[in-house]
């Protein structure tokens, strides 16, 4: 009977293990594509390859994300013959909402869009709307908000009662401004204000271009206050009361869209969701023996956070009676 060497006995491990490690790596690149492929059909991205109507829903608070608008662009250079923006939002940044609506534009100039409003389309998500080439709004839908607001909170006295003092070291006056732990000055008050009434004009401007308004008409409808559908259609805020048939309808009648096509959602992709890839692969590392790359997933999935609302808001707000 052979015996094998120490060396030998070694070599074999080495190759066992690179054979391991081989076959180990074969099954993980295996199901990356499995779930790629999977989050694709899931998101119906198979069926974006034939006429449809593309339907994009934006909904929430606006912050302008880059999955948005890449599904937009993406949406405007896909075989879909028009594009319908289904919106249901009390507004978010108004950056953001520029940044929806300059896209949209862009869109346009390739295919037909339209704006469905559901429940909301106010303040960003207002601005959002004027960017379709038609606004439709059901009678009671809540549409216009036109205005922008920027709050601070102050925690001086909070901080007072808890023995804490904030010192601050500026190079001018107002490079701290605002701030959250001193009275706001007359000069930082007048700048922050200027900020305001400076995206006021804009968003104004945007309306008033947008929807054809007389200066008369645009005093009107620009003191922060919203509308319902049947309101927002007599002072001109919308094309007309209806939902998405309506809106179906006149593209087909007007913008020569095929009758018959099918509308199919468009979502951002499955990483966004609770049950996203990083979830499948947590759960696919730890099945395969990695359990630090596991780890490593499971903390980027619960690293996800809230897009914060910074700076200038377009956004309605309710303040119910105290």
């Amino acid at each position: 009977m052979t015996q094998t060497t120490p060396v030998e006995t070694i070599l074999d491990r080495r190759q066992m293990r690179r054979k391991i490690t081989f076959w180990r790596l074969f099954a993980l690149a295996a199901i990356i594509v499995a779930i790629v492929v999977a989050a694709g059909r899931l998101s119906g991205a198979e069926n974006h390859l034939t006429p449809h109507i593309a339907r994009i829903e934006i909904s929430g608070m606006i912050t302008g994300d880059q999955a948005t608008l890449k599904l937009i662009k993406d949406a405007a250079k896909s075989r879909a013959s028009a594009l319908i923006v289904d919106i249901d939002s009390p507004g978010g940044t108004v950056t953001g909402s520029e940044r929806l609506y300059r896209t949209l534009r862009e869109a346009a100039k390739k295919k037909p869009v339209v704006a469905v409003v559901d429940n909301m389309a106010a303040s960003g998500g207002f601005i959002t709307a004027l960017g379709a080439d038609r606004v439709f709004a059901s009678d009671n839908t809540l549409v216009g908000s036109i205005g922008v607001l920027l709050q601070v909170p102050n925690f001086g006295k909070l901080l007072d009662n808890v023995g804490v003092k904030v010192e601050t070291f500026k190079s001018a006056p107002l490079k701290d401004a605002p701030n959250f732990f001193d009275p706001t000055s007359d000069a930082a008050r007048g700048a922050m204000n200027a900020l305001v009434v400076d995206s006021y004009n804009w968003f104004k401007n945007l309306v008033k271009e947008r929807r054809k308004l007389t200066d008369a008409e645009l005093a009107a409808v620009s003191d922060g206050r919203v509308f319902t559908g049947h309101q927002a259609l007599a002072l001109k805020l919308i094309d007309a009361n209806g939902g998405e048939d309506e809106a179906k309808a006149w593209l087909e009648k007007e913008k020569g869209v095929a009758k018959g096509l099918p509308i199919r959602d468009w979502k951002k992709p499955a990483i966004e969701s609770k049950f996203g890839l990083f979830s499948m692969a947590t759960a696919a590392l730890s099945a395969m023996g990695y359990p630090q790359a596991a780890e490593l997933a499971r903390k980027a999935e619960g690293a996800r956070a809230a897009s914060a609302l910074d700076g200038l808001l377009a956004i309605w707000q309710f303040d119910a009676p105290k």
